[in-house]
């Protein structure tokens, strides 16, 4: 198992601020990672979630990032929405619906939204890309980062930042730090599937 908190402090040796893609799922698991990130980098977010289900959830989520983006008041950070396509962005998951929450399923979702980061990064020659996926105890942050890598040979213009912002406490970070915000905070990871297995 590859120590990924290790790698992420090595961005305290970069020179300047370079350009940072990084896909975010939603405000709460935002709060950390941005925060730390913002030293570093000259951040534009990417929030590309077509697996999220209700298209109101969707709203809901973005609504929330946008309201810490306000709190947070750096003008220098950036958000793109990308389209919501649900209807075809399930078809990829369809074939794999049965799978328990956490599953081969979910590693494929994970793909599928960060092949989109890394495309829009390669297209508007950003110098880094990551996710903040990895804060969530829900998420597989070995899965995560083989996808980061394996990405990162197919877009080699763009260099992937690895992470588990979950490690060095960044859990706990992140709570502490969403605690007074009254952020809206979702009860299921976000496809059909999800909200059945959270049922």
């Amino acid at each position: 198992m590859n120590n990924y908190q290790k790698h992420l402090k090595q961005i305290a040796e970069l020179k300047g601020r370079p350009e940072l893609l990084i896909h975010i799922c939603c405000g709460v698991c935002s709060v950390y990672p941005l925060q730390y990130l913002r030293q570093y980098f000259k951040i534009t977010i990417f929030f590309s979630n077509s697996n999220i289900y209700p298209y109101e959830e969707f709203e809901r989520r973005l609504d929330a990032l946008r309201q810490y983006l306000s709190i947070l008041n750096d003008d220098s950070i950036r958000l793109i929405v990308d389209r919501y396509d649900n209807a075809n962005y399930m078809k990829d998951l369809e074939a794999l619906k049965d799978e328990p929450e956490g599953g081969r399923r979910c590693r494929v979702c994970y793909e599928l939204r960060m092949e989109e980061t890394f495309r829009y990064a390669s297209k508007h020659h950003y110098e880094y890309c990551t996710t903040v996926m990895s804060i969530s105890n829900r998420k597989n942050a070995d899965w995560i980062n083989q996808i980061g890598e394996k990405l990162q040979q197919k877009y080699p213009d763009v260099t992937y930042l690895y992470a588990d912002f979950k490690k060095g406490d960044g859990i706990t970070k992140n709570e502490a730090l969403n605690k007074p915000l009254g952020l809206y905070h979702q009860n299921y990871c976000g496809c059909i599937y999800s909200i059945r297995e959270d049922l």
